[in-house]
This record gives C-alpha cells, sequence and structure tokens, in this order.
C-alpha cells in the first residue's frame, strides 16, 4: 500500500499550505504534480533540496512527479520574496543549465520509462517561445483581473518596498506565465498539482485560477515552508557563499561539514527534512542523540546520509578521512591520499609561507622550517625548545631536532603540514 503522501510531508514537519480537498485527490489514484526549478545556473544549491525532496516523497508514493526547469520564466525573473530582477539568459546557457540540474536531479528522481510514475523533466521554453504577446495577452491575460494579481503578498511585498526602481511589468506578468504553464500541464500531461515553496502560493494559486476559468478543471496546491535555521542565519549559505550540489563548486568535504556543523534543534528538524529515514528510525536517533548529545550522532546520520545521496559513497568516506586529518589521529599516509581540492578546503584558513624547491632539494632542517624560513615559531631558541619537548610534527609525525624536510615529505608535490602541539598548525607550499 502506498504512503499517504500528505501524511508522510506532515510527521516530516514539510507542509506549510495545501488546498482543500489535495489529500482526498491524491488517495483516488496516481497523480501528476510538478515544481519548478529555476536554471540561472548548471547546478542547484542546498536551498533546493526541499523541493526535490518534495518529488521524491511524491514519486516514492506512487505518483508521478514532473520537474519543470523555467527556461522562458529565467528569461524574465520571478519577484517573489526578491529585491532584483535576474539576469536574462541565452538558449545555449539555458540548455547547459538544464542538462545540468536533470543530472541532479537524477540522483533523487527515477526518470526511467519502465515505470507508470516515472519522472519527466519538461521545459516552459518548449511552449512558451511560439506564443506571441498578443496572443498570450488575449488568451490567459483577459481572465485574470489586475485587481487579482495586485492582491498577492509576492506583488504587495515589491511596491511597498523601499527600492527606487519598483517593479517592472515584465516581473509583474511573471505569476500569469507560471499559471499558464500549470495550466499547459494540466492539459497536456493531466497534472493536477503544483507544489514549491510558501513563497510561492500566490504564484501557483493564480494556476489553479487558469485551470478553473479556462481549462474548466480543478487544479491544486501544496506548499513547504521555507527552511529557516535556529540561530537566525540563512540556510545553506557560509562564508564563502552558497553550499551547491556540484562537487566542483562545493566538495564533498566541505558539503559533509555543512550538515556536520548543524546545531542541535536544526539537525533534528533537517534528519526529516533531508533524509528518507523511517519516522520510527529518526525517532529513535532522537532519542540516542539527546542521551548522548556530545556525540553529534543526529549530526553525522544527517550528513552521511545526504552526502551519499547527492555525491556517493565513495565521496562520503573520502570527506570522513578528510575530516579526520584535521581533527582525528591520521598519518603522513592519510594526508597524502587526498587530493589537492580537498587538501585546500581542509586547511582553508591556516597560515603558510612559500618556499623554494630548490631548498627542499638540498634538505631543510627542522630549526629552519619552523622559525627563520617561515616564521611559524617567532625564534631558533623556541624552535628547539618545541622540538626538545617533541611537540612538533611534519604531516602528523612527531619529528626530533635532527630531522630534515625532503621531496618525499611533500603532499601532492607541493605542501608540508607542521604543527606544534595539536591546535598549531602551519603550511609549507613549495614554488
Amino acid at each position: 500500500m502506498a504512503k499517504n503522501f500528505v501524511e508522510e510531508l506532515t510527521w516530516r514537519g514539510m507542509l506549510h499550505d495545501v488546498m482543500p480537498g489535495t489529500e482526498e485527490h491524491l488517495q483516488e489514484e496516481m497523480r501528476s504534480a510538478y515544481i519548478g526549478f529555476d536554471p540561472t545556473s548548471d547546478s542547484l544549491h542546498i536551498g533546493s533540496l526541499v523541493p526535490i525532496m518534495l518529488l521524491a516523497h511524491y514519486q516514492r508514493c506512487g505518483h508521478k512527479p514532473y520537474a519543470l526547469v523555467g527556461g522562458a520564466t529565467g528569461m524574465i525573473g520571478d519577484p517573489s520574496g526578491k529585491s532584483n530582477e535576474r539576469n536574462l539568459l541565452d538558449e545555449k546557457s539555458l540548455k547547459k543549465n538544464q542538462d545540468g540540474i536533470k543530472k541532479q536531479l537524477s540522483k533523487f528522481l527515477d526518470f526511467s520509462n519502465k515505470d507508470e510514475n516515472a519522472a519527466v523533466l519538461v521545459n516552459n521554453y518548449d511552449w512558451m517561445k511560439d506564443f506571441s504577446f498578443l496572443e498570450f495577452i488575449r488568451d490567459v491575460g483577459k481572465h485574470i483581473t489586475v485587481n487579482y494579481m495586485m492582491a498577492k503578498d509576492s506583488v504587495k511585498k515589491r511596491l511597498s518596498s523601499e527600492a527606487k526602481e519598483g517593479m517592472s511589468f515584465t516581473e509583474f506578468t511573471y505569476q500569469l506565465v507560471q499559471g499558464y504553464d500549470f495550466l499547459h500541464l494540466f492539459k497536456a500531461h493531466n497534472c493536477t498539482l503544483q507544489m514549491g515553496g510558501s513563497d510561492q502560493w500566490g504564484n501557483i494559486t493564480t494556476g489553479t485560477e487558469l485551470i478553473r476559468r479556462i481549462g474548466n478543471g480543478k487544479g491544486y496546491a501544496l506548499t513547504c515552508p521555507l527552511i529557516t535555521k535556529a540561530d537566525g542565519s540563512k540556510f545553506g549559505k557560509t562564508e564563502g557563499g552558497n553550499v551547491w550540489l556540484d562537487k566542483e563548486r562545493t566538495s564533498p568535504y566541505k558539503f559533509y561539514q555543512y550538515w556536520l556543523n548543524t546545531s542541535d534543534e536544526d539537525a533534528e528538524k533537517y534528519i526529516k527534512i533531508f533524509t528518507f529515514l523511517e519516522k520510527e528510525t529518526i525517532e529513535n536517533l532522537i532519542k540516542e542523540h539527546q542521551a548522548e548529545p556530545h556525540l553529534r550522532i543526529l549530526q553525522k546520520k544527517l550528513a552521511e546520509e545526504i552526502t551519499t545521496m547527492v555525491h556517493s559513497k565513495e565521496d562520503l568516506e573520502n570527506a570522513i578521512q578528510a575530516s579526520e586529518v584535521l581533527f582525528g589521529k591520521s598519518t603522513a599516509e592519510d594526508l597524502k591520499k587526498l587530493d589537492e581540492k580537498t587538501f585546500l578546503d581542509v586547511f582553508e584558513g591556516v597560515p603558510q609561507a612559500e618556499i623554494s624547491k630548490e631548498k627542499v632539494d638540498e634538505g631543510l632542517d627542522m630549526i629552519a622550517a619552523l622559525s627563520a624560513e617561515t616564521n611559524f615559531l617567532p625564534s631558533n631558541g623556541e624552535a628547539r625548545r618545541a622540538l626538545k619537548a617533541n611537540s612538533v610534527s611534519v604531516n602528523k609525525e612527531k619529528v626530533k631536532e635532527d630531522y630534515t624536510i625532503t621531496e618525499s615529505d611533500l603532499i601532492n608535490g607541493k605542501y608540508i603540514i607542521l604543527n606544534k602541539g595539536k591546535k598549531n598548525t602551519y603550511i609549507i607550499k613549495i614554488s
């Protein structure tokens, strides 16, 4: 027996608004639903994970998901919660972005044609590109009043904001274009439900209105809450910017660390939203975590599950290994297994000095490596004292004063890690 989709979202904390009758409608038979994705990049970021999980749960509950890439709407811009219009994209860029997004969605959705509820990727540019402006205002625009459009929260907020430039006609009509997408999918694919974030409610209900007025049918709407962090900072952002699903933009190590560093309060919420773990499993994990919060059981499980889903089991293992390098008991061999990108991510912000390769080829003595060549320690005397106290490591392995750094110590052919005690780390980069 397939799960009840609305019930599943409710216990996971993923339901914000739902149009009356939606749950009953979905219980009757397999239904089609869609969510739109912004194609302004060839990668989604973790802010898109909630709508992706919505579609994935929808498919797992036996229904048919449509992922709509907004090739046409991506050329316009959506006013919902934003203060500026987007950059317009050309067709070639949109195609590249669409391919990138499908690849990422495929980790969560089954696009194979074997099952009746296989996921489908559509692009609204395909049905909007031949629509003339006159046709659009005649066939669509006349069915929705300006009063109706002005009443939407997204429009009200934008018009009442401090922004001097106001709101362009292009943006104002965005809800009509999105509404028409719903009408088109309703007619062409019997798509009866549109889902999205809570800021999309106004645009979605414009679609249900067009289905009622033009399609003589019934469309349904469902939204999920916008994800927030307990400390008030923005979800999905770090000091370095967005956390991307593309490993070239955000390495699996940094991705893993983002979830691992989640607060207890957020981890309890996120493990329901961002994993497919069953309710009983999650409840048991929460109990275990509350009994021994210092073990960070929830954060570890959350980070493991989501890194494996977005990347792979191998990427997860590498991320865990990289984390051990910085915080655990790793060896020189462990360090040498790290690729350069992960190495630089792990040691981001650690002070470093550059030394010429000739000096390493000749053999670099430890006093010079710690003091004169790097200023890691302020004097030769302090370098000697640290070495005598057995508190200095090269690539995580203890060394004495008579140790000489050579080419065999290099990580990725160009890095050496010095430690004094557990907390002081320094990188030598060979140039």
